[in-house]
């Protein structure tokens, strides 16, 4: 997936279906290069956006090295799309199909299908853009979800920058406020390794480093303390080289002492291994929102 962004490629990633529990964020979403696309529904009014909501099984950041995922959210609830009624999840679940032709589906893919879209949509009208700066416009232009006080409804962790905008997207002239601090050429090399800014309290909160502390921590719960100022530099989703406390080992140790291994039983994440259980297969299903 890296060298396809080195190649000059947009890869837009789902974040996945297993939220909204933190450090939720399926692969390939989990790499810090590409955009990962969260879900959001409209509570099926798409014409009034005050009840817009981040549906419950979209997946919710840190990353395990600690990035802010993800990115950007996009409608992801009650999604029409083509499929065939004969195939595995009309039979499945036939009370979403139209009986002919369509059928309305919920999860992440959906909201990265529509990403998809907006990013060819920008390349369509300036063809020269990097997978960078496709990132950059989208993540500048997005909407983050504030509540009637004016602060964050939901955390860094679960929507990232916003909702994406599409028509400021495509009007925008934004460049460089993606992937800053990072190096995909040392990465690929294998040279360098990066982590992002998240980490862990030992109480179980999450914050980001390089920042005003108690400003950015996330409990768990939708809001966070203070609203966060959005600027082009886009300081949370900086990069940084893994200090002695993040070394790239099998011995990996989590900032509050918890082991790599722990974690990744915590969490139910894959172990990426030749002794795989059982075969990949598509996201699981989720009931409509």
């Amino acid at each position: 997936v890296m060298a396809a962004w080195q190649a000059g490629i947009v890869v837009v990633a789902s974040a996945g279906n297993q939220g909204p529990d933190p450090m939720s964020i399926g692969v390939p979403g989990n790499l810090p290069y590409v955009i990962t696309v969260g879900a959001m529904s409209d509570g099926v009014t798409p014409e009034s956006p005050g009840d817009d909501f981040v549906t419950t099984f979209s997946a919710a950041g840190p990353t395990y090295e600690g990035f802010v995922k993800p990115d950007l959210l996009a409608p992801g609830g009650h999604i029409l799309g083509e499929m065939d009624k004969g195939s595995r999840v009309p039979k499945r679940h036939p009370r979403f199909h139209d009986g002919d032709s369509y059928y309305y589906m919920s999860g992440t893919s959906q909201a990265a299908a529509v990403i998809s879209g907006l990013a060819a949509l920008l390349l369509e009208a300036e063809p020269t853009l990097s997978p960078d700066d496709v990132k950059c416009r989208l993540m500048a232009t997005a909407r983050p979800a504030m509540d009637a006080q004016g602060q964050l409804a939901y955390s860094l962790f679960q929507q990232g920058a916003g909702l994406a905008d599409v028509e400021a997207a495509v009007e925008a002239n934004f460049h460089g406020c993606a992937n800053r601090g990072l190096d995909l050429g040392a990465d690929l090399a294998g040279t360098t390794h990066f982590r992002g800014r998240a980490n862990r309290h030992p109480d179980g909160t999450y914050y980001l480093d390089g920042l005003s502390g108690d400003d950015y921590v996330w409990n768990g719960a939708f809001l966070w303390s203070e609203a966060f100022l959005w600027s082009d530099a886009f300081l949370w989703a900086d990069a940084f080289l893994w200090a002695d406390a993040f070394l790239w080992s099998d011995a990996f140790l989590w900032s509050d002492g918890f082991l790599w291994s722990d974690v990744l039983v915590d969490f139910k994440a894959f172990l990426w291994s030749d002794s795989l259980a059982e075969p990949a297969s598509i996201n699981h299903w989720v009931e409509q929102e």
